[in-house]
């Protein structure tokens, strides 16, 4: 078995002898002969790789990365804002006046929540792992269209048990989406926690903008006969729909089966190029020895526990426990939309930190902003806990405490980076991560973020502390089997 240091330097010859051959015929848009790789084995990182790593290389591969990043990054961005819009809407609608005109009570928003989470488990694996046979520019974008359409149903609901029944479609069709992404925007490894980070830190933007339209569209209250909340779910749609209907002439599929219109034959040969140096299988076939390997490895079963830890860490279990403190303490329907738009803010801001310091200061460790994270939710889950703090401190946890969601992206980095080898091993454990972790959020919420206990949720604080730590013990232990499945893999390679 080769290490893949000696694999690359293998590759790189091919690449080298390959675009010597063939430099004179390129048809990209400066028609200059390439003497040497656009492709570096090992990409080199100077001071300017700090603030983004193309300036580190070469001007086809930077060419190349623009147009990547300008397109799939801007789609994937928007896909997942208008995601986390929809989801985060359902919150500000029951506190903006949908609980009082649809007459809800108890747990009801506990079981709407439930009802989105339930679909969302189900389609998770089996939407990744059919990514691996059909295009995703075909299949996430039909997806998106769907839970478009059926946002915009939502406003006509007149009861609770039509909400359910949405909300777990709904969810069902978004179980597409972010998994899917993941698994496609697997760049090299200097390039990836940036723009898995990037495209993680659009859904907070999602959540502030929920907030700040549902405290614009309170205005159109009774406008055409229709309440403010129910305008809420209208102009999603209204967002959301070009958005995904973009998606089938702009996504790009990955590097093996692209036929993109924006990418040059070149540029696509480069892709595929990229993804040999970097140690990434193409697509494959799900076989039962296949299956054997990826069960009895470490890898899915650290992996899915890790991002249970992280995803079911933070937020609240779903509920708008700071709205609902904001309300119980008489601010207007304003400000309770309006003020926590600022935890998602400065959760955006992390989310970057995380990424750049991961790409750069930590050289590639994804690790370290883990432990950042599980300590932040350690203090501010103990303080909401005891509860009885100065109104100050009160807001200081609501507000840094969910500055571990920028996490999100540098977990699925580490999947990729650890599950590189077998291309249907990272889609199934990419798709794992996500549907485990709302497996438990599927049902945990209704025992520890019960909503006739908020905004006070003790037994959800004192549980996130708890998790806290386990995403600390988690990513530690990651950590250490990696480094020594990495060293048996050189011995391996040093033997032969």
């Amino acid at each position: 078995m080769e290490s893949k240091e000696i694999a690359s330097t293998r590759v790189a010859a091919v690449v080298d002898d390959d675009l010597a051959v063939k430099g004179s015929d390129r048809s990209d848009v400066d028609s200059t002969n390439i003497q040497s790789s656009p492709v570096s084995v090992t990409p080199k990182q100077t001071w300017r790789s700090y603030f983004w790593d193309t300036f580190d290389k070469s001007p086809e591969e930077r060419r190349f990365l623009f147009k990547l990043d300008a397109i799939i990054l801007t789609f994937a961005s928007l896909g997942y804002f208008i995601k986390n819009l929809d989801q985060v809407n359902v919150n500000s609608a029951f506190v903006s006046g949908m609980k009082e005109d649809l007459g809800l009570y108890g747990n009801q928003l506990n079981y709407m929540i439930m009802s989105w989470t339930v679909g969302y488990v189900i389609g998770e694996v089996p939407s990744n792992m059919l990514l691996t046979k059909v295009r995703p520019s075909i299949w996430i974008p039909t997806c998106e269209v769907v839970w478009s359409v059926l946002t915009i149903l939502l406003a006509k609901c007149t009861n609770a048990q039509q909400i359910y029944v949405l909300r777990f479609f709904i969810g069902l069709a978004e179980s597409a989406f972010y998994p899917g992404m993941q698994y496609v925007i697997g760049n090299r490894k200097d390039e990836l926690a940036k723009r898995s980070c990037i495209f993680h830190a659009s859904g907070a933007i999602g959540s502030m903008f929920s907030g700040y339209l549902m405290a614009a569209v309170y205005r159109l209250n009774d406008v055409n006969g229709f309440r403010g909340w129910q305008w809420l779910f209208i102009i999603n749609t209204v967002i959301s729909l070009p958005i995904a209907i973009a998606g089938y002439f702009f996504f790009p599929d990955v590097p093996e089966i692209t036929r993109s219109w924006w990418l040059t034959e070149d540029q696509i040969k480069l892709a595929r190029k990229r993804m040999e140096l970097e140690g990434r299988a193409n697509r494959g076939s799900y076989t039962k020895a296949k299956f054997k390997k990826i069960f009895t490895s470490w890898h899915i079963y650290s992996l899915v526990f890790l991002y249970i830890f992280f995803n079911n860490g933070l937020g609240y279990g779903g509920q708008p426990a700071f709205a609902i403190w904001l309300k119980q303490e008489g601010y207007s329907i304003t400000a309770i939309n309006s003020y926590p738009t600022i935890a998602s803010g400065i959760a955006v801001i992390f989310t970057y930190i995380y990424a750049w310091t991961s790409d750069s200061v930590f050289k590639g460790a994804r690790w370290p902003p883990m432990m950042f994270s599980g300590v932040v939710n350690i203090i501010t889950n103990a303080s909401l806990a005891a509860w009885n703090v100065p109104n100050g401190w009160k807001w200081f946890c609501f507000v840094v405490g969910t500055i571990g969601g920028g996490i999100s992206g540098l977990t699925f980095a580490w999947a990729h980076e650890i599950c590189s080898d077998d291309n249907e091993e990272r889609a199934l454990v990419v798709g794992a991560m996500n549907e485990m972790a709302y497996v438990i959020q599927a049902w945990l919420p209704l025992i520890i973020w019960q909503q006739v206990e908020g905004p006070h949720y003790r037994k959800g604080y004192i549980t996130m502390v708890f998790f806290g730590a386990s995403l600390i013990a988690t990513a530690l232990t990651i950590r250490f089997l990696h480094h020594r499945e990495r060293a048996s893999k050189a011995r391996e390679a040093s033997i032969e």
